[in-house]
């Protein structure tokens, strides 16, 4: 499985961006996609999750401004990310997880500026 992560960039404070992370190769049983992220010096945290047959979770810090979704025909996964703050300011990963292995994305980098 090969995972495509796309989307970032530099936006103003209160500002949007759509984060994209598209699923290749054998992804045949889908279970498990989730958007994390690493700040500078930070551990790298989760941001938000979807999973086959169960609801849609997010970080505290993220509730109401991001949503999660997926393109089951296309086998991509978004993240709308609304009213930005300089604290979500960090490289964005996506991950993918079906029986039989767990994929990372090469990480796409968001920079909001205050």
């Amino acid at each position: 499985v090969q995972l495509q992560a796309s989307g970032g960039g530099l936006v103003q404070a209160g500002g949007s961006l759509r984060l994209s992370c598209a699923a290749s190769g054998s992804t045949y049983s889908f279970n498990y996609m989730g958007w994390y992220r690493q700040a500078p010096g930070k551990q790298r945290e989760l941001v938000a999750t979807i999973t086959r047959g169960g609801p849609n979770t997010y970080a505290d810090s993220v509730k109401g401004r991001f949503t999660i979704s997926r393109d089951n025909a296309n086998n991509t996964m978004y993240l709308q990310m609304n009213s930005l703050k300089s604290e979500d300011t960090a490289v964005y990963y996506c991950k993918y997880v079906q029986y039989g292995g767990v994929y990372w994305g090469q990480g796409t980098q968001v920079t909001v500026s205050s």
